[in-house]
């Protein structure tokens, strides 16, 4: 068993692991009970599992928990509070950008990296970074006029 120390949500955690190898993704779910990144796909291809690796966007169900050692993870829990959402989610909110909401958490959490990064992107940029994670629903246009919104800051 090897112990994993790394920040999550802004808290120092560790975790004893039998097996290094197990995604991070099976890790928040199942033993720290943060249900906010979605098993999806499996393979790190639709989004769903994103969270914030150093600020990066990452996908949960493909990256070994042993290789966040001393690493800052951040969730869609940790991003904001239903009493202060992120800028992100309040925009999400007052452009109804979810369907189903399965895929909801990974355009968040893409969106949220971008804007630290690009904190005024233009709708090209929004798609290309959006581009990777999948919507079946085809809510895209809410999704990206709530990112837009986000990064203008205008309020619901």
């Amino acid at each position: 068993m090897a112990a994993i120390n790394f920040t999550l949500n802004g808290s120092a955690k560790t975790l004893d692991v039998r097996d290094p190898e197990k995604p991070l993704l099976y890790a928040l779910r199942n033993e720290l009970g943060l249900k906010g990144a979605k098993y999806g796909c499996g393979l790190g291809q639709c989004g769903a599992c994103t969270v914030l690796v150093d600020g990066e966007p990452t996908r949960a169900c493909v990256v070994p928990i042993a290789s966040l050692a001393g690493r800052k993870i951040t969730t869609i829990e940790g991003l904001g509070t239903p009493e202060k959402p992120h800028k992100v989610q309040t925009a999400f909110i007052a452009e109804q950008a979810a369907q189903c909401g399965y895929c909801t958490n990974g355009m968040v959490m893409t969106s949220a990296a971008l804007l630290e990064r690009t904190p005024k992107p233009s709708v090209t940029q929004v798609k290309d970074a959006l581009a990777q994670n999948l919507c079946r629903c085809g809510t895209h246009d809410r999704i990206i006029s709530a990112v837009v919104r986000a990064s203008e800051g205008t309020r619901g």
